[in-house]
């Protein structure tokens, strides 16, 4: 594996690791300050982890093409679904827009946050569990689940009291 290749795979797994503590922080009971500003920090450096990611995968994958990733996206999808389709790139840059909002506007109204934030669970399953392989596939399908339980155990606190 070149280095090209281990950037690009350890800046992703770096950033979807920040990004399930930071929600994994922040689905903790009993807002505490200093675990907000843990999980924002958390947040934060995740998005800067992925950019570095989409510029590694750019760099060392597709040249710096948009076309070449469409065909690798189209490729890929032909792979998993039986046909070519590039489109989910196109999903890959409203992630990256909708995690840069969700970092560079710290208070959003609660419906944009919460919509935000479900987009981006939704495709973070979609990268590692759909389209992952191997123990990141594995390690998706657990940060999922734990995350799942930690949601369901802070709402049912929050009904009980």
């Amino acid at each position: 594996m070149t280095a090209g290749e281990l950037a690009t795979r350890w800046t992703i797994r770096v950033a979807l690791s920040l990004y399930a503590i930071a929600i994994a922080l922040r689905l903790q009971p009993g807002g505490r300050p200093g675990r907000e500003r843990a999980a924002r920090a958390a947040w934060a450096a995740g998005l800067l982890f992925y950019l570095a990611h989409v510029a590694c995968a750019f760099q060392f994958f597709h040249n710096w093409s948009h076309q070449a990733a469409y065909r690798e996206t189209a490729r890929r999808t032909g792979e998993l679904f039986g046909f070519d389709w590039g489109g989910g790139l196109y999903w890959n840059y409203a992630f990256t827009a909708a995690w840069a909002v969700d970092v560079l506007w710290p208070r959003p109204p609660g419906w944009l946050r919460a919509g935000l934030r479900g987009f981006l669970a939704f495709l973070a399953f979609q990268a590692t569990v759909v389209f992952g392989a191997g123990w990141t596939r594995w390690a998706g399908l657990a940060s999922t689940l734990a995350l799942l339980l930690l949601w369901r155990r802070n709402r049912h606190d929050h009904r009980a009291r």
